[in-house]
């Protein structure tokens, strides 16, 4: 009886004591995990591509997908048996199509005359000899004699990445032919967050994927950057075609990069229903003057093919992020000194320094320029709040989307008056014009110290701010009855907005309860 069995994690294989758990093989690999991750595992000796129509044609011009048609079996034999994993050149090519080959194999041709329709895939017969059997693509609509069997020889249609075909080229060499494994349909799957699962001879498990951003797409590059901050993609939608993230939906992101959305493509939807949903696409689809590229899979497609809703998965994105905003003025010097970069230092200058402007904006920007400027304030114009979530979930948002925190660590708030024990604020951002505040944690009978609260639009002046460093059984924080005052959270050090006046800038950063 073996003691041992053999697993593949992240395409390395590595051989674990039989019971070994998934905790100990992520020690024994070193490899990193954020806690409730999901980590997407297919057993071992599935014939995965058993069912598969879909096939991925690989070529020194790029790779494109073709769809078989199921219903042909004797063709389809053919295929299987002879073109899997072959390498094959580009004999001839007209405007029309282009021949692959010639391979010998058992098909019957006929010397009638066909109609095709573009993006076809065709077998056909040089001489009506079986023994010169190519695998035609149809570049265009056309009739002709291929050699073709009697029905025509269709087998197939291009489905993706119809580009490359007016590419190729007499010559060009089709380097593989793999069936396209449809991971998500797999009955023998698991994904989970458990690390006590238990390890079986032959798995194949996927803990985060990674994404290349493009130069091309600084803005939405960026947007990425933001959403996956905290180390992982959140699977809110999916469908046989995509899976998305919605944390940043309702945030701009200008169009940037018009590409077909290939299989691990990474897009923004920039206008419309939907705006700031990114996407990955986990089959081919045309490109959308909807959704911007800006990334693309390099590693781990296969996990984001297993994922289902409600899922989070790790992800590493390259370049990583340039944020300097939150830092020490010293952690920000090592920082910048380890990427290659030029640190400029403007507003406060002492040794406890924080950044909270950073220009460029974008990381693409950064990296290309090799310089940074950084506008810096002391700790005590930075004040900590704890959102309240459970409680009053649609004004957090607000507040976060009004200050940009749902991508970035800190944001400006300007104080619009201050009297008493009160503070007012208005944020930079106007956009009570567009997002509703309605009635939502309204305070019954007290309003604590710190607590920060928004009006809502049972008041003329909604939007408006407030925090009160005294607890107030009357008015809620922004001097409005208490069902006006939308509770949001509490701030930390409140203390700090003693020292404001009108006219002052204050800067809020979030802090959680397990921070």
């Amino acid at each position: 009886m073996k003691d041992t069995i053999t697993v593949e994690l992240n395409e390395r294989s590595v051989q674990m004591d039989v019971g070994g758990t998934l905790g100990e093989l992520l020690t024994k690999t070193q490899t990193p995990y954020h806690k409730g991750t999901t980590i997407g595992i297919v057993k071992g000796g599935e014939e995965k591509e058993e069912h598969t129509t879909e096939y991925s044609l690989k070529t020194n011009k790029g790779e494109f997908k073709i769809e078989v048609d199921s219903k042909k079996t004797a063709f389809l034999n053919t295929w299987a048996a002879t073109f899997i994993g072959k390498e094959l050149r580009a004999h001839w090519d007209t405007p029309d199509a282009i021949a692959f080959g010639p391979v010998e194999t058992g098909i019957k041709p006929d010397k009638g005359t066909y109609a095709y329709k573009r993006y076809d895939i065709i077998f056909g017969a040089g001489g009506y000899d079986a023994k010169n059997t190519y695998v035609i693509i149809a570049k265009g609509n056309h009739t002709a004699s291929h050699g073709s069997p009697m029905d025509g020889g269709v087998f197939a249609r291009v489905i993706s990445s119809k580009n490359i075909i007016a590419k190729l080229e007499q010559g060009d060499i089709i380097t593989n032919i793999e069936p396209v494994i449809k991971w998500e349909t797999l009955t023998d799957k698991i994904t989970t967050t458990d690390l006590g699962t238990v390890l079986e001879d032959g798995m194949t498990i996927f803990t985060y994927f990674a994404v290349e951003l493009k130069k091309e797409s600084p803005q939405g590059a960026e947007h990425f950057l933001g959403l996956v901050r905290h180390g992982f993609f959140r699977v809110n939608d999916i469908s046989s075609s995509y899976v998305v993230d919605d944390i940043l939906i309702g945030e701009d992101c200008p169009f940037e990069l018009l590409d077909s959305r290939s299989e691990g493509s990474v897009a923004v939807r920039t206008q419309g229903d939907g705006l700031g949903r990114v996407f990955i696409s986990k089959e081919d689809r045309t490109s959308s003057v909807a959704h911007s590229i800006v990334g693309s899979i390099t590693r781990g497609i296969e996990l984001v093919k297993l994922a289902e809703k409600g899922n989070k998965l790790a992800v590493t994105a390259t370049p990583e992020r340039v944020m300097f905003l939150g830092l020490n003025i010293n952690d920000a010097a090592e920082l910048a000194n380890e990427r290659g970069l030029t640190l400029e230092i403007g507003g406060y200058e002492g040794e406890d320094a924080i950044i909270v402007e950073q220009r460029p904006e974008t990381t693409m920007e950064i990296l290309e320029g090799g310089n940074i400027s950084a506008f810096c304030i002391p700790p005590d114009q930075l004040i900590h709040i704890e959102f309240y979530y459970d409680k009053a979930p649609t004004t957090v948002e607000y507040f976060k989307h009004a200050l940009k925190l749902k991508e970035r660590p800190l944001g400006p708030l300007p104080v619009d008056l201050t009297y008493e024990n009160t503070t007012l604020l208005k944020t930079i951002k106007r956009v009570e014009q567009y997002k509703e505040i309605m009635p939502e944690n309204t305070p019954k009978d007290l309003v604590l110290a710190g607590e920060m609260g928004v009006t809502n639009q049972a008041s003329k002046m909604y939007g408006i701010i407030g925090v009160k460093t005294i607890d107030d059984q009357r008015y809620g924080p922004t001097g409005e009855k208490f069902h006006c005052t939308n509770i949001i959270g509490k701030v930390i050090d409140v203390e700090k907005l003693l020292a404001f006046n009108q006219g002052d800038i204050v800067y809020v950063k979030e802090v959680k309860q397990d921070e």
